[in-house]
């Protein structure tokens, strides 16, 4: 039902995967996409996907929404290649914007003994 809306979206939600490395990133969707496709409920359209190496892992069976978009994203090769480098929660809030954060811990920056030294 949702399928072919997230297949619009993929090549920028693919791009904004790459870049939260940096930071968060934000997309603004398209309400009256989801209303349309939809069973017409103005609110409740709102899910965290958490991905794990390539994996969804957390229960999101419960939103067609989040259960399309995860199919949707896993499906297409070269944005599974990119969650396979790590950990990502894909967040749709009731404002249809989509908010993709890295959350793989980030390396500690290393220690050397010279500075240990000073």
């Amino acid at each position: 039902m949702y399928t072919y809306i997230w297949n619009k979206y993929l090549p920028v939600i693919r791009i904004l995967l790459k870049k939260s490395a940096a930071g968060d990133q934000l997309l603004s969707l398209n309400r009256e996409d989801f209303e349309r496709a939809g069973t017409g409920r103005k609110a409740g359209y709102k899910f965290v996907i958490a991905f794990t190496d390539g994996k969804v892992s957390n229960v999101i069976s419960g939103s067609d929404l989040a259960s399309h978009l995860a199919s949707a994203m896993l499906e297409d090769d070269a944005t599974k290649a990119v969650l396979r480098g790590g950990q990502y929660e894909v967040i749709l809030n009731t404002k249809f914007q989509l908010t993709i954060k890295n959350t793989a811990p980030q390396p500690a920056p290393e220690v050397t003994a010279e500075a240990n030294a000073e």
